[in-house]
C-alpha cells in the first residue's frame, strides 16, 4: 500500500464490487484492488464515465449501470449478479447537496448514502463470501443521532445535517449488519473507513459557489490526495481488522497513513443501529437474507 507498511494480500481470482468508481475514492480503490488481481466490477450511475475510468486502470475490469438513488436499479443490479463476490465496496455518495428527493421519495442523501447501499448489500449478500465496506465519514458526528421520526428532514433540511445523518447511518448500519452476520455464524466481514480530508470532487455539488469555492481552496491548499483517502477503504477491505472496524487516516489534519479511527457515541449506539435497520428494512422492502 503506498505511503505504508502494509501488506496487501494477491486478490486473484476474487471479485470486487465498488459503487460510484468513476470518479475519485472509488476510482482509486478500484485501481489498487484491481492492481493486486481482483476482477473489479465498477457500478456507477453513468456507464460511458465508467468506460473512461475503467480505462485507466489496470487489470480486469467490468462496467454495470448502478443508481442509487432508485431503488429499481438497485434491484436490477442485484438480479443480474451471478456467482461470489469477494468483496463490496459501498463507496458511493453525494455530500452537502441541495435538498431533493430520490426516485422512491427519499432526502437524497440518506436515499443514495445510506439506503440504496442498505438495499444493495442485503439483495448482494448470499453472494458475498469476504466483507462489505462501507465509507462513512468524520462528519458522522456533525448530528448527535438519526431522526427516526422524519428520516428525510422534512421541514428540518440543511446540507450538511443531512450528510452526517447519512454518515452516522453507515456506521450504524455496520454495527448491526455485523452482529447481524456473527449470530448466523457467516465468516463474511462488515468494515467501515472515512478518507479523511481527501480532495474529489464530492465537495463541489453544493450550487453555492461562494461554499463550493471556498473547499476548491481548501482542497487545494489542506486535503490529501484521493489515492492517500482511498488507503483507508483498502485498509478496511484486506487487512486483518475484527468486524465493525472503522479504519481512517492516523495522521494531523485527518490525513495520513490508514489505521484505527475514534466514532461517535452515537455511531456505537447498538439500539440505535438495531432501529435503523428496521426502519431501512421499511423503507427499501429488503432485509437481512441470511
Amino acid at each position: 500500500m503506498s505511503g505504508t507498511s502494509v501488506h496487501l494480500p494477491d486478490l486473484t481470482g476474487s471479485t470486487a464490487v465498488v459503487t460510484g468508481a468513476n470518479s475519485g475514492l472509488g476510482l482509486e480503490t478500484a485501481k489498487v484492488l484491481a492492481g493486486r488481481g481482483a476482477r473489479v466490477v465498477l457500478a456507477v450511475r453513468d456507464t460511458d464515465k465508467g468506460e473512461r475510468a475503467a480505462a485507466h486502470i489496470p487489470g480486469e475490469t467490468e462496467v454495470r449501470p448502478l443508481d442509487l438513488a432508485d431503488l429499481a436499479s438497485v434491484r436490477g443490479f442485484a438480479d443480474a449478479w451471478k456467482g461470489d463476490l469477494a468483496l463490496l465496496v459501498n463507496n458511493a455518495g453525494l455530500m452537502a447537496v441541495p435538498e431533493s428527493r430520490t426516485a422512491d421519495g427519499f432526502e437524497t442523501q440518506f436515499g443514495v448514502n445510506h439506503l440504496g447501499h442498505f438495499a444493495l448489500t442485503n439483495l448482494l449478500l448470499e453472494h458475498v463470501t469476504g466483507r462489505v465496506v462501507t465509507v462513512s465519514s468524520g462528519l458522522h458526528r456533525a448530528v448527535s443521532g438519526i431522526d427516526f421520526d422524519n428520516p428525510n428532514l422534512e421541514g428540518r433540511y440543511t446540507p450538511y445535517r443531512a450528510y452526517g445523518q447519512s454518515k452516522l447511518a453507515n456506521l450504524l448500519f455496520t454495527l448491526e449488519l455485523q452482529r447481524r452476520l456473527d449470530e448466523v455464524g457467516s465468516p463474511v466481514l462488515a468494515t467501515a473507513a472515512h478518507p479523511g480530508y481527501a480532495a474529489t470532487n464530492l465537495q463541489s455539488r453544493s450550487g453555492n459557489r461562494l461554499h463550493d469555492g471556498l473547499l476548491r481552496i481548501g482542497n487545494r491548499i489542506l486535503a490529501q490526495s484521493a489515492s492517500a483517502g482511498a488507503l483507508p477503504t483498502v485498509y478496511a477491505a484486506t487487512q486483518d481488522v475484527p468486524g465493525a472496524f472503522f479504519a481512517g487516516p492516523t495522521g494531523l489534519l485527518v490525513n495520513g497513513a490508514p489505521g484505527p479511527s475514534g466514532r461517535s457515541a452515537a455511531a456505537r449506539d447498538a439500539d440505535a443501529a438495531r432501529r435503523l435497520w428496521d426502519l431501512s428494512e421499511e423503507m427499501t422492502a429488503t432485509s437481512f437474507p441470511l
